[in-house]
């Protein structure tokens, strides 16, 4: 299982990513989490910008498949 490290949380912040990174960081995270959601706060049809927002809650009860630095 991939594991989410400590200190993604500040490499998915900055900017410009690519969206592969991106991508492959969010999924490590959600994997690591017993539960998740998301919520689509904007979609600008017009400019196809949008904003989401996920909420989650990391896998306490197994932290071999979370962060490894902590």
């Amino acid at each position: 299982m991939t594991k989410f490290n400590w200190h993604d949380f500040r490499n998915i912040e900055r900017t410009p990513m690519s969206p592969y990174y991106l991508q492959a960081k969010i999924c490590d995270l959600v994997s690591c989490s017993v539960s998740t959601k998301v919520k689509v706060d904007s979609v600008n049809p017009e400019t196809g910008e949008y904003r989401v927002v996920l909420h989650g809650t990391l896998d306490w009860d197994t932290p071999e498949t979370w962060w490894t630095n902590h």
